[in-house]
């Protein structure tokens, strides 16, 4: 049974991880300013752009490749909460046509979230690092 668990954890988290490098990298190759001026548009601090891009593009590595991946899923989780109630709930969970909905960001959370309770040790770097002998 464990193993099962391991396995679907795996699933989640290189899931999770691919997902948000692709995020994460869009941002640069569409022009980081962009996403600099969008941030700007609602509200937010230009700089959190970057910080926002980095987080997506270094957390992802990171979750492929198993390294710290429960601080790691906490930190994007509080990004999502973040992109939930600040730019997404408004247009409702299905989105209003002209933008997409938080839908995606809530599945996201919660792959996060399972991430955070649970750990992810099956071809980790972690686990590389916390065998016992």
């Amino acid at each position: 049974m464990e193993k099962k668990h391991e396995i679907g954890a795996l699933i989640i988290r290189v899931t999770l991880g691919v997902l948000f490098f692709a995020h994460g990298l869009a941002k640069f190759q569409g022009g980081i300013e962009n996403t600099v001026g969008w941030f700007a548009s609602i509200g937010l601090p230009g700089f959190l752009a970057y910080a926002v891009a980095l987080l997506e593009v270094i957390g992802g590595i990171a979750l492929v490749i198993g390294l710290g991946t429960r601080i790691v899923s906490g930190l994007l989780a509080v990004l999502l909460i973040g992109a939930i109630f600040k730019v997404k709930l408004a247009v409702g969970l299905l989105g209003n046509g002209q933008m997409a909905g938080y839908e995606l960001d809530l599945a996201f959370l919660a792959m996060a979230v399972v991430l955070v309770i649970t750990g992810s040790k099956l071809y980790s770097v972690d686990n590389l690092f916390n065998k016992k002998d």
